[in-house]
């Protein structure tokens, strides 16, 4: 449930003739949580002129435990406006920490990190396995593809063999404290920056 003190209230003057406003949130305001630019947009409208400038970023994640990372991993997707999410394994995940941003980009799903690896494979995505394993590459130095797959393990175990086996990329994020690993939505929303930061330019204004 949106909290009333965000967004505006009901719109104020003649309203605006364009069929990208919602004619509900005209009359009675908009309390959604959406950057001011999409504020008395339909759903549709805004998912339109975010899929016109998706990046080439998809973001993948395992789901043998019903992790409940994935919904904060969506929401950060959804805000760097990645291409897609990738569900790997269970069909179901908490959508609470989404905040509703699973409306605004694709949830796909994959059985099997090899059905996730040969759908990549069928549009040239490398896959990026991102966890600190030996051998892996520090993110920051990595040489991150402008178009690929940065996929996720569960919170606590980590990738699966499987998964490691899949991806043609590992990087870690260093670590300079006491704790084995950060926790997995963490972890993806600094791979993500990572990645925009190299590739996605300025946001719009």
């Amino acid at each position: 449930m949106e909290a009333e003190g965000i967004g505006v209230g009901p719109w104020r003057g003649p309203w605006p003739d364009d069929p990208r406003y919602d004619p509900e949130l005209l009359a009675h305001g908009d309390r959604r949580n959406v950057v001011d630019r999409y504020r008395y947009w339909r759903v549709e409208a805004i998912v339109a002129e975010l899929d016109a400038r998706r990046h080439a970023l998809h973001v993948a994640i395992e789901n043998w435990q019903h992790d409940l990372n994935i919904g904060s991993i969506v929401r950060t997707a959804n805000a760097f406006n990645a291409a897609a999410v990738h569900v790997v394994g269970r069909r179901r995940w908490n959508r609470r920490g989404a905040m509703v941003t699973d409306r605004y980009l694709s949830i796909e799903h994959h059985e099997t990190v090899g059905d996730l690896a040969a759908w990549a494979r069928a549009r040239r995505l490398p896959i990026v396995a991102v966890d600190n394993l030996p051998g892996a590459v520090p993110v920051q130095r990595a040489e991150l593809p402008a178009a690929c797959v940065l996929l996720f393990g569960q919170e606590g175990p980590g990738l699966t063999p499987e998964a490691l086996a899949a991806a043609d990329l590992r990087v870690e994020i260093p670590q300079f404290g006491s704790t084995r690993s950060i926790n997995a939505a963490a972890a993806a929303a600094i791979a993500m920056h990572e990645w925009v930061r190299r590739h996605a330019g300025a946001a719009p204004g």
